[in-house]
Parts: structure tokens; C-alpha cells; sequence
């Protein structure tokens, strides 16, 4: 599976999703403008030595990204009302997280509705860590193929 963040700001969130994909085999993309340079310390600090181990690519344009797919993807969104455990995952799915400060912006909403969900939480909570977010989908998806992991 391939995790895309979009316009992240937080280094350590960023560094410790690169941990989550290396140790799952999973590719990242990150889609600029980014909240700090990937040389930043506290990014690498956090992802430790994995950086090295995850196919990481940067992009200027997701839409045009998106549109040029030929396997599914997904948007995580605390304000999606279906649950992240009623997508039947692939193994090439795209999963799609918003920036920790603004989240995804409505043109995704506006243009795909039916592709967004949400990870349960009680009615009052804002919302899940960004890094924490990812791992639990993440790991929803490999659950649903009995954590088949690539080679």
C-alpha cells in the first residue's frame, strides 16, 4: 500500500510514519509544500535509520495524481461519517491523510464524497494523532490480507 500525506507539518509525525511504512513494506508520498525540509533533524531523528529503507517520493499535485490512477484510493477525514474497517483494502490501495493543522481541502470532498472515511471516535474528541491515524488504517489494510507483507 502506498500512505500520502498532504501538506504535512509536523516533522516527527512525517519521521515516525516512515517508520510505520518501513517496517510494513509501505511506499510514502508526500505532497508539497511541506511544514519543513526533509533534511530537517527531528524528522530524521524520528524516523531513524528507516528513512533509508522506504521508497519516499515527493509531488506537486495530488488531483492530477489521483486522476492518473489505476488502483483505488481512500481519504481520511475525522469529519467522513463511514469507518475505516468497511473499505475492502487491496494491497495497492493509496491511502490519503490531511495536513495535522488543516486537514484535506474540499475540493477532494467535492470530488470524490463516496471515497472518504473515518476512524471511529466518541462525539466530542477532535481528533487522532496524524502518525497514529496512519498506523491503524495502515494495519487495518494488512489485517484484511493476514499482514501479508511485501517482500
Amino acid at each position: 500500500m502506498k500512505v500520502i500525506l498532504f501538506q504535512p507539518q509536523i516533522p516527527q509525525n512525517t519521521g515516525n510514519i516512515v517508520r510505520t511504512c518501513s517496517v510494513t513494506g509501505s511506499s510514502l508520498i508526500l505532497v508539497k509544500p511541506l511544514g519543513f525540509s526533509v533534511s530537517h533533524k527531528k524528522l530524521k531523528r524520528a524516523g531513524l535509520d528507516y528513512w533509508e529503507e522506504v521508497d519516499i517520493s515527493i509531488i506537486d499535485d495530488l488531483v492530477s495524481y489521483l486522476e492518473s490512477l489505476e488502483h483505488p484510493f481512500y481519504f481520511f477525514s475525522s469529519h467522513a461519517q463511514k469507518a475505516h474497517s468497511d473499505i475492502p483494502f487491496t494491497l495497492d490501495a493509496h491511502l490519503i491523510f490531511g495536513s495535522e493543522t488543516t486537514g484535506l481541502p474540499a475540493i477532494f470532498r467535492e470530488k470524490w464524497p463516496e471515497l472518504f472515511y473515518t476512524l471511529p471516535m466518541k462525539s466530542d474528541a477532535r481528533c487522532l494523532n496524524l502518525a497514529n491515524t496512519v498506523s491503524i488504517v495502515l494495519y487495518e489494510g494488512l489485517r484484511q490480507h493476514n499482514y501479508k507483507f511485501p517482500l
